[in-house]
């Protein structure tokens, strides 16, 4: 039997109806996860028939997978499979370094979340409270890039000062070339003017 094919889409305000009630089959706070709506990512069939959902709530560099829910589990993981591209996706557009999640379905563990025991001090301190085993997943090496911004950062202020020294420098040949100029100017003109008095005044002239 061929199953219709599964699509992703983020939640709107339509499905808060169809999401309260898949949260409620799966014992979670409903009510409290109705006001994170935008949150969530929801899995249904072509025909709009709403299958399951994942919230993906992003913090700085870091996102939490959380309220995993499944209105059918033998296709969890196909779900799964799209919610995690949708993932990648939403982490690269904002930035994310590091994925942590307190679900525990071997998929997520497939995919490389490990126990974070020894990563909780990274832990945003907005979900500091939450109590459970945490799982992560780093996806790009935070201290490898910051030191790279840093570093060009550096670069970058090292050719600003060489650029503003060498405008100075710039700055200052071109007044002492104008000066030149004018003194040089002033100087023609004041024998300029002798020039033309001397020979305008024959009395002048003759002395």
């Amino acid at each position: 039997m061929n199953l219709p094919a599964l699509r992703i889409r983020r939640a709107t305000t339509d499905d808060r109806q169809g999401l309260k009630a898949l949260w409620h089959s799966m014992l979670l706070p409903a009510d409290e996860l109705e006001k994170r709506l935008t949150e969530f990512q929801v899995a249904e069939t072509a025909d709009g028939k709403l299958l399951g959902a994942i919230g993906i709530q992003i913090v700085r560099q870091h996102a939490q997978l959380h309220s995993e829910s499944h209105l059918d589990f033998a296709r969890a993981d196909e779900a799964r499979e799209l919610f995690w591209a949708r993932i990648q996706t939403l982490a690269s557009n904002h930035g994310v370094f590091r994925l942590w999640t307190r679900e525990n379905s071997p998929y997520w563990s497939r995919l490389g979340f490990r126990p974070a025991v020894t990563k909780l001090s990274s832990l945003p301190k907005e979900w500091q409270p939450d109590r459970g085993e945490w799982f992560t997943l780093q996806l790009k090496d935070e201290e490898v890039i910051t030191n790279a911004l840093e570093t060009d950062f550096a670069a970058f202020m090292s050719a600003e000062r060489l650029n503003t020294q060498r405008t100075y420098e710039q700055a200052r040949t071109l007044k002492t070339v104008v000066t030149v100029i004018g003194f040089t100017i002033g100087i023609l003109c004041f024998g300029l003017v002798g020039y033309l008095l001397l020979h305008r005044n024959p009395f002048l002239a003759g002395h």
